[in-house]
């Protein structure tokens, strides 16, 4: 569906995420697709006129005439506006619509060529200045921050890993670990999986900010506040350490499933979380759905996929037998022409010969369940 902007009328939109990506040139367009696959929870907004075909399944919204018409709509609906136009013309557009800084929405602007990131105008929580270091790193451009307050380059407690998926468990201790982080108190990294690389400052990180990959050793610091990384769902005795703490979710599961013709999306679903249960793990935490091509049309897959926001992607058959799996059979091969569907799969998208659960069956469905693994990169 596409929106049709006309004077004096106030657009409907679909927001869903927090931030709105607006582009109106074609290569604007490009570095909007872009960022939308590299930030989960954003929506995209540009001209029809550059349609590529496939936005009803992305849920990118089109729309029609003036830019500017459709900022009225965008301001009080999103925390932030991410805008792919000149500084310029974006400043004479969102004029009429500030109302003071409690209130209105970051608003970061980038260059037809996506090489800046502009912080334009500060917002609540998170403000136009972390959330353009985060696109910049998440586009590989450069940020542009000119306000004093910034010279801190710290972590952004609010937009922490967001350029990699990272959604939090709860927002409920955002504010006062923000704090801890501004006021510059012992705050302890703990990350058990996803990716390291997040520190984006051109500094040594501070020593008042320590990483750590086991919650024993993050207690002998003694943190005043902990950012804890992990796709694991935590025991009791656990979550004691996040008293003062925000539990971030990184995108590491890989599902791979294989079911009958016409298995209903509530059944896949129910195998889904019943299976990440037993194994401990969050749902949060899932990127992708792994099968093979026969299944890319099964709706069952495509609503859950849907639903969930993950990653739908589906091998040949003939892809899926160059893995080597554990239990190859001859009566999945004499349906679909391969030995297996839910193993190998997750090993193609993982690239790991190791699985989490390597096959479990449960009515008509199949399941294995795959982590990615980042390997530490130099220097940290």
């Amino acid at each position: 569906m596409t929106i049709s902007l006309t004077e004096g009328v106030i657009p409907v939109i679909r927001q869903k995420g927090e931030y709105a990506i607006v582009a109106i040139t074609k290569h604007g367009v490009d570095i909007a697709r872009k960022l939308n696959e590299r930030m989960s929870g954003s929506d995209v907004y540009y001209m029809s006129k550059f349609a590529k075909g496939d936005e009803e399944q992305r849920q990118i919204q089109l729309f029609d005439g003036s830019v500017r018409l459709l900022f009225p709509s965008l301001f009080p609906a999103y925390q932030g506006l991410i805008i792919i136009i000149s500084l310029g013309a974006v400043v004479r557009m969102i004029a009429p619509l500030l109302q003071d800084k409690k209130k209105d929405p970051g608003v970061v602007v980038i260059d037809d060529k996506g090489e800046h990131v502009i912080s334009v105008l500060s917002g609540h929580l998170g403000g136009a200045n972390e959330l353009t270091l985060e696109v910049a790193a998440a586009i590989e451009a450069r940020p542009v921050i000119t306000t004093a307050s910034d010279v801190q380059k710290t972590i952004p407690v609010d937009l922490f890993g967001r350029r990699f998926g990272w959604v939090w468990e709860s927002a409920d201790k955002l504010t006062p670990v923000s704090a801890s982080v501004v006021n510059e108190e012992r705050i302890a990294v703990i990350q058990e999986s996803g990716e390291p690389n997040w520190w984006t400052h051109d500094r040594q990180m501070p020593p008042n900010i320590q990483r750590f990959t086991r919650i024993d050793e993050a207690q002998a610091f003694a943190p005043q506040a902990v950012l804890f990384v992990s796709h694991r769902l935590l025991t009791e005795d656990e979550q004691s350490i996040l008293r003062n703490g925000v539990l971030y979710r990184p995108k590491i599961i890989v599902l791979g499933i294989g079911c009958n013709r016409g298995t209903t999306a509530e059944e896949i679903e129910a195998v889904i979380s019943e299976t990440l249960e037993e194994l401990a793990f969050s749902i949060r935490s899932v990127k992708a759905v792994c099968t093979i091509d026969l299944k890319k049309d099964e709706e069952g897959l495509l609503a859950v996929t849907r639903k969930y926001g993950w990653e739908f992607v589906h091998y040949p058959a003939e892809q899926l037998n160059t893995v080597p799996i554990e239990a190859p059979s001859d009566t999945v091969h004499r349906f679909t022409g391969a030995y297996g569907v839910s193993e190998p799969a997750v090993k193609l998208y993982t690239g790991s010969e190791r699985l989490a659960l390597v096959k479990k069956k449960s009515g008509n469905v199949t399941i294995s369940v795959g982590l990615i693994d980042f390997s530490e990169p130099e220097g940290l």
